[in-house]
């Protein structure tokens, strides 16, 4: 059965730091474009990250860049998204999602297979 796992969320202050992993059984992430999407109450689903493990490539929303990173491990067949300078904005269930088409950014309705996401609050 194919997989998406995400894990790392928590409670954190404004100005702290997380890392989200994104753990995929069944199938390896390498051949896959792998994208970070978050989502606030009441709002939209909102592409944050993107990386072409193929290729490397890498791309980022502009509310993110310089903030986080995303990563591959593939020894441990994940994605990690670190997550730095957060700000209570950035509060939001986090899913990652894989796509067959090697495109990033990465548009929501291109993805294949879904996590079921993890929950980031930024709070003091």
């Amino acid at each position: 059965q194919l997989q998406l796992v995400e894990s790392g969320g928590g409670l954190v202050q404004p100005g702290g730091s997380l890392r989200l992993s994104c753990a995929a059984s069944g199938f390896t992430l390498d051949y896959y474009a792998i994208g970070w999407f978050r989502q606030a109450p009441g709002k939209e689903r909102e592409w944050v990250s993107c990386i072409i493990n193929k290729a490397g490539t890498t791309n980022y929303a502009d509310s993110v860049k310089g903030r986080f990173t995303i990563s591959r491990d593939n020894a441990k067949n994940t994605v990690d998204l670190q997550m730095n300078s957060l700000k209570p904005e950035d509060t939001a269930v986090y899913y990652c999602a894989a796509s067959f088409f090697p495109t990033c950014p990465l548009p929501a309705f291109r993805a294949n297979y879904w996590g079921q996401g993890t929950q980031v609050t930024v709070s003091s």
